[in-house]
């Protein structure tokens, strides 16, 4: 059973940055394929990046991309999410996902695994 726990949300302002890292256990996690998704309030949870178990593949969506990138340290079990430039409409409950297959990744009811998320608030 894979257990991921996020850290690094917070209230900053619009233009500024936050990195979020995600610690995960339970598996190997260097064959886990990884991602982030998030969840404004009343809104359905959205794919926001995703990363393939060697660290070559990525994928954003398009509100983020050039803005926001997406990495991992196997030695450390982490994933991150480094978040430029914010904007107002980021702000959301940002939740970790992991999966052992990378095209689930992209859409959230097909994700596995789940962490249970950090809230980044920008205030404009």
């Amino acid at each position: 059973q894979v257990q991921l726990v996020e850290s690094g949300g917070g209230l900053v302002q619009a233009g500024g940055s936050l990195r979020l890292s995600c610690a995960a256990s339970g598996l190997t996690f260097s064959n886990l394929d990884l991602g982030w998704f998030r969840q404004a309030p009343g809104k359905e949870r959205e794919f926001v990046a995703r990363l393939d178990w060697s660290g070559s593949m990525t994928d954003y969506a398009d509100s983020v991309k050039g803005r926001f990138t997406i990495t991992r340290d196997n030695a450390k079990k982490t994933v991150y999410l480094q978040m430029n430039s914010l904007k107002a409409e980021d702000t959301a409950v940002y939740y970790c996902a992991a999966d052992s297959i990378y095209g689930r990744l992209r859409v959230a009811v097909s994700v596995n695994y789940w962490g249970k998320g950090t809230l980044v608030t920008v205030s404009s």
